[in-house]
């Protein structure tokens, strides 16, 4: 068995919470996590009326914005697309106390990020298993969305479950030699890095780029998703760009111009593999991107209406307001 794969028999023991504006759905997670916070799946439902599609909709690393972009789920449901705000393990109620949000996902050690990526990714699976538990909603099409870290998840999930029809990637990338080494929240990773190296005996970039060289002009040619695995060093294993060719499905991403959590080349680095992709250019940067929400949200709707075969849902918002909830 791949790691990303999972026993699809497992019950959910699934709960349901009832809240003024979504029912927030808990169940058992498919592997074993780092805390036992994390056992249990949160999922937060927006149901629409007469929905004609499902969003899985999955948040960035860190507890500090996941509020903020609940607003999506909020926004979709208003233009007729249920909505399954996932919570990512590691998060919030499904972290320590103390957590910032995701720690165990910063780390310098391949081996260590392989297995949570993964137990994120199967998160995500496991979501779509239970939309297609549902008569009702297993009847129409779904989606993915992700934005920052939740896109690179997203990314993964893309090529890997082809049970999605479609996929947005908010403000995300791959290619780990740009991210861990230029962007400015993997402070944590670099001082690994630098203090204890790795299985790899990475410790710099210019060993990492060595290291990463061979793999990464290869990546464009590899024939089967499984064929990933081969790559070395391993932290390919769970880099957005090895995976970005094998999805088939259309996909828009979102790129912010002055982003510098995200380096351009790490955005180049997915968009280029992409088969089916389309790029939408936003003024803005990283977390700013939140700004743009309404034009963003406006965007995925007309994209979704674009390529799944449903009927067209007139969209309530315009997509020059970008004003307040």
């Amino acid at each position: 068995m791949q790691i990303y794969e999972y026993d699809k028999n497992i019950p959910f023991n699934l709960n349901k919470e009832r809240f003024d504006d979504h029912v927030l759905f808990s169940f058992d997670a498919v592997y074993e996590p780092d805390v036992p916070e994390a056992k249990r799946v949160l999922v937060h439902y927006y149901e629409a009326k007469n929905p004609w599609m499902n969003l899985i909709f999955l948040h960035g690393i860190g507890n500090g914005h996941v509020r903020y972009l609940m607003w999506f789920g909020q926004y979709f449901a208003k233009q007729g697309i249920n909505v399954y705000f996932l919570i990512h393990p590691y998060h919030l109620e499904r972290g320590k106390p103390d957590w910032e949000g995701g720690e165990p996902f910063f780390h310098q050690s391949p081996a260590h990020c392989i297995v949570r990526f993964h137990q994120a990714i199967k998160d995500v699976r496991r979501t779509m298993d239970l939309i297609e538990s549902s008569p009702e909603s297993a009847k129409l099409p779904t989606s993915l969305m992700g934005f920052s870290f939740g896109g690179m998840i997203a990314t993964m999930v893309l090529a890997l479950d082809k049970r999605l029809n479609a996929g947005v990637l908010a403000f995300t990338g791959g290619d780990w030699r740009w991210i861990n080494w230029y962007s400015p929240y993997l402070g944590p990773v670099r001082d690994g890095y630098e203090k204890y190296s790795n299985e790899w005996g990475c410790k710099d970039e210019e060993l990492c780029v060595k290291l990463r060289c061979k793999s990464r002009a290869q990546i464009a040619q590899l024939k089967d998703i499984d064929d990933i695995f081969a790559l070395t060093p391993s932290c390919f294993h769970y880099d957005p760009l090895s995976y970005a060719k094998f999805i088939n499905q259309p996909v828009l991403m979102f790129q912010g111009i002055f982003d510098k959590v995200i380096p351009a080349q790490s955005y180049a680095g997915v968009y280029e593999l992409l088969p089916n992709g389309k790029k939408i250019i936003i003024p803005s940067g990283h977390k700013s991107s939140y700004v743009f929400r309404r034009i963003i949200g406006y965007s995925c709707v007309r994209f979704f209406q674009e390529n799944i075969n449903m009927k067209t849902f007139e969209v309530t918002d315009k997509a020059d307001e970008f004003d307040g909830a």
